[in-house]
């Protein structure tokens, strides 16, 4: 069934959702316990707190990146400016944020502010962020076949048009109320798979990415100890978006 099919890929959408918060606060602590220095540690916080924001970012750039949307508009304040001048050139904005995250490991491997059989532990983690990423450029790529959703919908007319002949010898004068409650749940049910079938969208179906970018930002600015934080976002008419 396709609304089997279309739930299929918005549970994996939110499992892998899930899995992105976990992988940034992984990454922040990585970031903040592994890369340290005595000599140098007011550079080191500065790149603590680089780091963390990078993190951040690449969370709100994934989503604007799964909904076509401006990813300039809001979160310029999380990027240094060199970086923010590249970014209009990019194709894959988040891919890119993650090249730099990587580069700017190297660089602290250069200045011996993490040891080399712990970079491969923040590389893991980066590399767990591609992998999520892919998985969900997957799914948003990849629609459920037109010609399989086409012969659902047919099936399903065909079967609401003969359904009061095979039952009106059964329910009698209630052949009219049983055909008007099932013919209303079958189509019901395939639209609700049309509504989930793209589960990075924006609509009162589809997953809360903003309020889980949210999430994943309040929860590593407090983890620099930062005391001034957005809100969590709330529900509106009981939706999160």
């Amino acid at each position: 069934m396709s609304n089997n099919a279309a739930y299929d890929r918005y549970w994996e959408g939110r499992k892998l959702w899930g899995g992105l918060v976990n992988v940034t606060r992984s990454l922040a602590r990585h970031t903040t316990n592994l890369v340290v220095s005595a000599e140098r540690p007011l550079e080191v916080a500065d790149f603590h707190q680089e780091m963390v924001y990078r993190t951040i970012a690449y969370a709100h750039y994934l989503r604007h990146h799964l909904r076509d949307s401006d990813p300039l508009v809001d979160l310029a304040d999380l990027l240094p400016a060199d970086d923010l001048q590249k970014l209009s050139s990019q194709k894959n904005v988040p891919l890119y944020v993650l090249r730099r995250m990587g580069e700017r490991l190297r660089y602290a491997w250069q200045q011996g502010w993490i040891d080399r059989c712990h970079i491969g532990i923040a590389e893991g983690s980066l590399s767990n962020l591609t992998d999520i990423q892919g998985a969900c450029e997957r799914i948003r790529n990849t629609p459920i076949p037109f010609a399989y959703s086409v012969l659902i919908h047919r099936i399903v007319a065909f079967y609401c048009f003969a359904l009061p002949f095979g039952i009106f010898s059964t329910v009698g004068v209630l052949t009219p109320v049983v055909v008007f409650l099932i013919s209303h749940a079958f189509p019901g049910l395939e639209e609700i798979g049309d509504e989930i079938e793209d589960p990075f969208g924006t609509g009162a179906e589809q997953l809360p990415l903003t309020a889980l970018c949210r999430t994943i930002e309040v929860n590593l600015r407090q983890h620099l100890d930062e005391h001034s934080l957005p809100e969590m976002l709330q529900p509106v008419d009981d939706v999160l978006v």
